[in-house]
């Protein structure tokens, strides 16, 4: 499935259709050069369960918790990694837990170590604003599609044959 995002309201709009539609949990994993707009699009999935805060990435931290009553969301940004393994220093493998949301910018960096995502978005520049292509890999990833595909907020950002899920 391939997403258009004319500009920065779009992409929050986005990652609000995909908060609901992962329904709290699952992995996903944002790939895309710097300023592709990952951590915007982590802002979005972050509002849709009722975070109004600022959201920035976890450069420094590797990591920054979000909760909310019933659930929580683990954002990793893996960009300054040295080693995947330093994963295991800071408790990733709990952090991975089945009932929790786990969206990972820079991936690559965690290769080897990480799990298998639910999702994978890659981002990229597209005219003015950005296109997003996402790719399924589980069960609940190829949920998520079928119920982006079905919301009419993103109607018109869905490219045209890129409606029908793999």
């Amino acid at each position: 499935m391939r997403i258009r995002l004319d500009d920065e309201d779009r992409q929050v709009v986005f990652g609000q259709c995909l908060g609901r539609a992962l329904e709290g949990r699952g992995r996903i994993y944002l790939e895309g050069e710097l300023g592709a707009g990952k951590t915007t699009l982590t802002r979005g999935i972050l509002r849709a369960h009722g975070h109004a805060g600022a959201v920035k990435s976890p450069t420094y931290t590797l990591v920054e918790p979000y909760e909310w009553q019933g659930g929580r969301v683990y954002h990793f940004d893996l960009y300054r990694l040295g080693d995947a393994e330093e994963l295991e220093f800071i408790g990733g493998r709990d952090l991975f837990a089945d009932d929790a949301l786990c969206i990972v910018e820079w991936p690559s960096r965690g290769e080897g170590w990480l799990p298998t995502p639910d999702l994978t978005i890659a981002l990229s520049l597209y005219g003015h604003g950005r296109s997003a292509r996402l790719e399924a890999h589980t069960e609940h990833g190829r949920s998520v599609l079928e119920a982006l595909a079905r919301d009419t907020a993103l109607a018109d950002m869905i490219s045209d044959g890129e409606r029908e899920t793999p």
